[in-house]
């Protein structure tokens, strides 16, 4: 999930109006297919990840070729992540304190978290998701008072093809987690039983996650409409900062904030495993001196974008361009030559 349902809206609505929430559950379901190829590759290369079998399937060279791009990828986009992290508390909490602030703070947990390992960095999601959730919850119950029913009708004016645009747009927020799990197979378990949990997994993971941002973009067309909810680039911040309880507590947002804190980091900090792996895979370069000149280049990416609208633009780009038809080509591609490779071999045996 990371942060994308603060943006989601925004950039689907834009795309579908106001049936844009019946196009996150599509979108987000296309991860399935996928994530069950990556882990099927598990049971014929065990503890080695999608960039490795790479090498061993196309050639060693081809296989390079896609990790430094694998790596491109999730290290620029990474420091794009943190730079989420410091113009959302700048514009929400603090517009005062320098964004360098934030981006220091945010950075030293994730550093924090890979330098302790994956299973740290597992046990901290762990317990950070739920609060996540329950949070979203809580803000969707205490949104209910200000929905306007009428903003939700006529459904399906416009047929079905803004649906298909809308699907588009959200799929590289599925593609984004099918990479991840490309490099964290080296960590998981072959075992048959561990093997069939991790593929529900996948399935409660994708369903999870998909029915959560649907909400969080259905919530907000019924209370700001389509046109507002296009217009507001984090309106899930704006929806915080609104609720109220018993007409009593209210500008509660500053509490929200630390538990979307949480799901930043999370979501910078998988990248920075993503670009570590990468970097050990494709150039065998590994440890403390490698993870800190990685901060460097996340800190400097982040130090180049003065205001929210341009890190917007760049990073619709780069999931839309670079994330989408990357993982959508090589992960079909892959599994389709290991099917064929493996059955070619089954019938020389024959």
């Amino acid at each position: 999930m990371g942060g994308t349902f603060l943006p989601i809206a925004t950039f689907v609505t834009g795309a579908a109006g106001r049936d844009s929430w019946m196009a996150v559950l599509p979108g987000y379901a296309v991860g399935i297919p996928y994530g069950l190829m990556v882990l099927s590759l598990l049971t014929d290369y065990p503890h080695e990840n999608l960039l490795q079998i790479s090498e061993k399937l196309f050639s060693k060279w081809i296989g390079k070729m896609i990790g430094f791009i694998y790596i491109i990828i999730s290290g620029y986009y990474g420091g794009l992540m943190l730079t989420v992290i410091g113009v959302i508390f700048e514009q929400s909490m603090m517009p005062l304190t320098p964004r360098l602030v934030f981006y220091l703070g945010g950075l030293m947990l994730v550093f924090y978290l890979v330098e302790t390992g994956i299973e740290v960095f597992a046990r901290f999601s762990e317990v950070a998701f739920p609060m996540v959730v329950i949070t979203m919850v809580l803000i969707f119950g205490l949104s209910v008072p200000r929905i306007e029913q009428g903003e939700i009708f006529p459904i399906l004016s416009e047929g079905l093809k803004p649906l298909y645009f809308g699907v588009l747009k959200v799929m590289p927020f599925p593609m984004e987690y099918i990479l991840f799990l490309a490099g964290v197979l080296t960590f998981l378990p072959t075992g048959k039983q561990e093997l069939r949990q991790l593929k529900t997994g996948v399935w409660r993971t994708v369903f999870l996650v998909g029915i959560l941002n649907m909400l969080v973009v259905l919530i907000q067309i019924l209370v700001f409409g389509p046109v507002e909810t296009i217009r507001a680039a984090f309106g899930f911040l704006v929806l915080g900062k609104m609720v109220e309880i018993s007409r009593t507590i209210a500008g509660v947002e500053s509490l929200f904030m630390m538990v979307w804190l949480g799901s930043l980091v999370i979501k910078c900090c998988a990248f920075f495993f993503m670009t570590t792996w990468g970097l050990d895979t494709v150039f065998s370069k590994k440890g403390s001196k490698w993870r800190l000149a990685l901060g460097a280049v996340f800190l400097g990416i982040a130090s180049k974008f003065e205001s929210g609208a341009s890190l917007t633009s760049v990073a619709t780009f780069v999931e839309f361009y670079l994330i989408l038809p990357f993982a959508f080509v090589w992960i079909p591609t892959l599994w389709g030559v290991s099917r064929w490779k493996k059955g070619a071999g089954v019938q020389r045996n024959a």
